[in-house]
């Protein structure tokens, strides 16, 4: 999903490139869209960085101990971030009331600033459910954990 809000960016600002070139203008408020769609996907990528374990991990404290001591360990710093998700998560449940009760709207095109909070929640919730199944995955010894680790 957050694939497809960046290619519609990436098409609404050549669009507007091409017809500014061409004479023709570009598309008005073609800034506030890109500002909208990036806000919305940053948090739409984060599930999938959870699952694949794509979040920077230093482990150099760690290649020393045996492997079922470093699952444990991962394990414990994925129910950390499954912990800060879902603190975000809320945090920006509220902030989507909030600013939707305030009414807010971008200045050219008039779209409500609470859209771009939807996507937002809806990617840290979801990235918190993940990082507590990657965590459970990594206590138990029988299962390969996602993204290939034992």
């Amino acid at each position: 999903m957050g694939g497809l809000i960046i290619f519609g960016s990436a098409v609404v600002v050549t669009g507007s490139v091409i017809g500014s070139t061409l004479g023709l203008g570009g598309f008005r408020g073609e800034f506030e869209l890109v500002e909208l769609a990036c806000a919305a996907c940053a948090s739409l990528f984060l599930p999938l960085c959870q699952l694949s374990r794509g979040h920077v991990m230093v482990d150099v404290f760690t290649n020393w101990m045996p492997r079922s001591t470093n699952r444990t360990v991962d394990a414990l710093w994925t129910l950390l971030f499954a912990a800060v998700w879902a603190l975000l998560c809320w945090r920006l449940f509220h902030g989507l009331l909030e600013i939707r009760g305030y009414g807010d709207r971008t200045m050219l095109l008039r779209a409500p600033l609470w859209w771009a909070y939807v996507p937002a929640v809806l990617g840290t919730g979801l990235s918190s459910v993940i990082a507590l199944y990657v965590a459970a995955s990594d206590l138990r010894p029988d299962l390969v954990s996602p993204g290939g680790r034992r």
